[in-house]
């Protein structure tokens, strides 16, 4: 639930009220009603109006700031693991694991193969 006067960015227009999609504005009320839709009544400043939302139509502006950071440092991560030829990096990166101190479990559990189990991989490898 957001509270009162919290700056909040319009995401969609579920009902198609024309809502200024992309526009921010302030939570001045809660709608308390049980049988309307709406969650919430935004006042918008750039449109001069208020509108009943609901709550998926809305986001609060620093979650949305927060995505978008996200997004441009995983960029930025395979930018410099395409230019450094950083594979590994670069595997860690598109399998969602940020966290250089993180280990695959497939590594961390693996003994080491004896000569026929070794022959074996080889062999299996070279088949397929």
């Amino acid at each position: 639930m957001h509270r009162l006067g919290e700056k909040i960015i319009i995401v969609a227009d579920r009902f198609e009220q024309n809502l200024p999609v992309g526009e921010y504005g302030y939570i001045i009320a809660y709608d308390r009603n049980a049988d309307n839709a709406f969650d919430y009544v935004v006042r918008v400043p750039k449109a001069n109006r208020n509108f009943a939302v609901p709550a998926s139509d809305i986001a609060p502006e620093a979650e949305l700031l927060q995505q978008e950071v996200d997004r441009i440092e995983r960029e930025a991560l395979i930018d410099y693991a395409l230019a450094t030829r950083n594979e590994n990096l670069f595997m860690r990166i598109v399998n969602g694991q940020l966290h250089a101190d993180e280990q695959p479990e497939e590594e961390s559990a693996q003994e080491p193969m004896t000569t026929k189990e070794f022959i074996k991989q080889v062999n299996l490898r070279a088949w397929i």
